[in-house]
């Protein structure tokens, strides 16, 4: 499957089996990378002799005896139920308590995805999560619409975070970042073909999205093992 596509088109999810899966649409059309600027003026990425860093997001102590790693979209209802009910669930009795490394790599199906993990880095490793969790939270809301609105509608949750008109023109008009970020989920597929969204690596095994119940024996009988 040629991943890189997947940005290129209106979008390219459908719901299967609890997850939201990688499907790209026949004949899908294409269209720009990145959003206009809301200025309508043409924003040049800078140049730079090499390319941006793209970070890697963790929540939790680094020495923390069991990771999981999340991967997930920013356009996938799934995901967003995940982030809204059962994330902060574990994030209190896991993630903040030193038990569990949490690891969030972006999945991209489509441009709206990409666009929100764009505005979610521009606020910095700091208020990455915050603006996860916001994202999530109004997912109903700013996907709606076209492109343009779209991008508005991320535009003013990146304003809720404080960042001003001119930062968001210029994380939203960096090429250079989103090519990069392109590659970085697309090596991250290369070493967990993941079925859809949410799915999860709890110490290098694959696990699908789940009830914190179920999540919370995993990690349990994860952590009683690491003794």
């Amino acid at each position: 499957m040629d991943r890189r596509t997947l940005m290129m088109g209106a979008g390219a999810g459908v719901m299967a089996a609890g997850t939201y899966a990688l499907v790209r649409p026949q004949g899908a059309p294409d269209f720009p990378l990145l959003p206009q600027p809301a200025n309508a003026q043409e924003t040049a990425a800078p140049t730079t002799g090499t390319g941006p860093q793209v970070l890697e997001m963790m929540m939790g102590d680094p020495d923390a005896p069991v990771e999981v790693i999340e991967y997930a979209s920013f356009t996938c209802p799934h995901c967003a139920t995940f982030h809204r009910t059962t994330l902060p669930q574990i994030k209190e009795n896991y993630i903040d308590t030193g038990k569990v490394r949490w690891i969030y790599r972006e999945v991209y199906f489509d441009r709206f995805g990409l666009w929100a993990g764009m505005v979610a880095r521009c606020a910095g490793p700091d208020r990455y999560f915050g603006l996860v969790a916001l994202t999530y939270q109004r997912q109903a809301e700013w996907t709606q619409g076209p492109p343009g609105q779209v991008a508005d509608n991320l535009r003013n949750i990146g304003r809720v975070a404080g960042l001003s008109n001119d930062q968001l023109d210029t994380c939203l008009s960096d090429a250079a970042m989103a090519e990069a970020m392109i590659a970085t989920y697309e090596s991250n597929m290369e070493i967990h073909d993941i079925p859809g969204t949410p799915h999860f690596v709890v110490d290098g095994d694959m696990q699908p999205n789940m009830s914190y119940a179920d999540f919370a024996a995993l990690l349990d009988e994860r952590l009683a093992a690491a003794q």
